[in-house]
């Protein structure tokens, strides 16, 4: 019987995430390092260099291993559409090792792979739901944060205390813009948008 080409895959998502856990559950399913594909960088599509790769040696047969159905995508379309290419058009199997009815290679029928489908659509539903869930719920966080006066964004520059000399001379043309935010310590454009600010009190 011909031995199957087995991969595995790990993702995270910035150069701060150990990828530690994803590698040891990899190894313990018989993975071979080599044959380890690891990109860093978010699941929110595929436009990833090493899934590319590996992707491009997936053939017949092949197994593929992720730890967790996250690490693969977190896109419920796109997510999709990869399994479908994976399993359909490349013909090879994928194992989700913390999700075991997530296994292709089980019940090689039209019941074990209906069964696979729908338990993939259903997490990847209920994960881009989560997320539209927490991004909404980040989006009225900080609108009540603005209502209640909290501020958001670099604390503004506070004023020279030459600010008001060295406005009046540039205003009386003693001075030029370049010269008066040198004055002022300040870069031009931070000098101008201070003249604007304080002018624009004098005639409120």
């Amino acid at each position: 019987m011909e031995q199957k080409i087995i991969f595995g895959y790990i993702r995270v998502s910035t150069q701060e995430q150990n990828e530690d856990r994803q590698r040891l559950a990899l190894l313990e399913m018989g993975v071979p390092e080599q044959q380890i594909y690891m990109d860093r960088q978010s699941g929110k599509d595929f436009e990833r260099p090493q899934y590319k790769k590996m992707l491009k040696k997936l053939k017949k047969g092949a197994v593929l291993f992720v730890k967790s159905i996250d690490r693969l995508g977190r896109n419920y379309t796109d997510l999709n559409e990869q399994w479908r290419i994976i399993t359909k058009e490349k013909g090879a199997d994928i194992v989700v090792i913390d999700m075991p009815l997530l296994d292709t290679r089980r019940e090689k029928n039209l019941l074990g792979t209906l069964i696979s489908d729908i338990v993939l659509a259903l997490l990847s539903y209920v994960a881009e739901n989560e997320r539209t869930m927490i991004r909404q719920r980040q989006e009225e966080g900080i609108l009540a944060a603005k209502k209640r006066g909290v501020r958001f964004g670099r604390p503004p520059v506070p004023l020279p205390e030459n600010f008001y000399e060295v406005h009046t001379l540039w205003r009386e043309k003693k001075l030029t813009i370049k010269q008066a935010a040198a004055a002022c310590g300040l870069a031009r454009s931070t000098f101008f948008d201070k003249v604007k600010e304080i002018e624009k009190s004098y005639f409120k």
